[in-house]
């Protein structure tokens, strides 16, 4: 079990990433690629991710175990809520102290050792480590990150209402079940007892992709508190491309449902701003949703619609969502 023990100061400081973290989804989707679980979800990203691997994953393996502790500065923090992009996470990895890298590895059994040592003795300096994280995020995250970051959009759409509708309190009772809100603690399933005292310090919450069932903290307490947590998962398997339903698109209506979704939606808003029925706006949105160009996402005892970008590009004439 994990116990976040939160002040009246801390709760008025729970904040929401604003997108993907390139690094915590690079990270965490090392460890789906080399389990079995969630093949509804990740099957097809693993079988179409592995042959675009080379040498990454042993290099990787070293440091990032299948299950379990990986080192803190793999996933670098920062202060406030704008996850780093892909380039900056790689600087941040570059200039992490010597002695830090060391006593993290230390803690996996790697001593007196560079990070990155190969298994047969050879030394790997700090930047064939970093070479492996973006050729290992080149090939496993990069073509996916459309649907990565809709999701994530899905899920900060329903986090923000619960906000809206009840303040910090509701958006911490509106996170995943295995998450609960019990004030003045959030507890969540973890696979051993901690306590992580905020001590004023607030509390950053990073929807991932690629978590899966428990949420991760960082092992040091020092280190700005994050909480990363499963998003939900609609029930379309992860593309790396939109299939070929866009024909599908063509029409005034559906066009006019899809500017309707804008900023988010559940199906009964929906029909009411395009001005058609119930049954139709159900209808529509399962055609835009399974062409890529919205995400569906279940909450409570409606479901929330948001746009990719995908869907985002289409309206704004093409112009595409640049990742960061």
């Amino acid at each position: 079990m994990l116990r976040i023990h939160m002040s009246g100061v801390d709760l008025s400081k729970v904040r929401m990433a604003t997108r993907p973290d390139a690094l915590w989804e690079t990270v965490l989707s090392f460890h789906r690629l080399r389990d079995r679980r969630g093949s509804a979800v990740f099957g097809e990203w693993r079988t179409e991710t592995r042959p675009r691997l080379n040498g990454e994953v042993r290099l990787l393996a070293t440091v990032i175990p299948p299950r379990g502790y990986f080192p803190d500065f793999l996933t670098p923090s920062q202060e406030g809520s704008e996850p780093y992009g892909i380039e900056a996470a790689m600087a941040a990895v570059r200039d992490t102290p010597p002695r830090r890298i060391h006593a993290e590895l230390a803690l996996l059994g790697i001593e007196r050792r560079d990070p990155g040592r190969g298994p047969h003795g050879r030394v790997e300096p700090l930047g064939r480590l970093v070479d492996a994280l973006r050729g290992y995020h080149r090939a496993a995250i990069e073509p996916y990150w459309s649907h990565i970051r809709s999701s994530i959009e899905a899920d900060r759409a329903v986090r923000g209402r619960a906000l809206l509708d009840g303040g910090a309190e509701e958006l911490l009772a509106s996170l995943p079940p295995t998450i609960r809100w019990r004030p003045p603690v959030l507890e969540a399933d973890y696979p051993f007892d901690r306590d992580v005292h905020l001590n004023g310090r607030g509390l950053l919450l990073q929807p991932s992709f690629f978590c899966r069932v428990t949420p991760v903290v960082y092992r040091d307490p020092e280190l700005p508190p994050v909480l990363v947590y499963p998003v939900t998962h609609s029930r379309a398997p992860v593309h790396a491309e939109p299939g070929p339903w866009l024909g599908r698109l063509l029409g005034n209506t559906r066009s006019t449902v899809l500017r309707a979704i804008g900023n988010g939606c559940t199906t009964s808003e929906l029909a009411l701003r395009a001005g058609i029925s119930l049954a139709s706006a159900s209808q529509h949105a399962g055609v835009l949703r399974e062409a890529g160009l919205i995400h569906t996402l279940r909450h409570g005892s409606s479901v929330l619609h948001t746009l990719t970008p995908l869907g985002g590009s289409l309206l704004r004439g093409g112009a595409p969502l640049a990742m960061s």
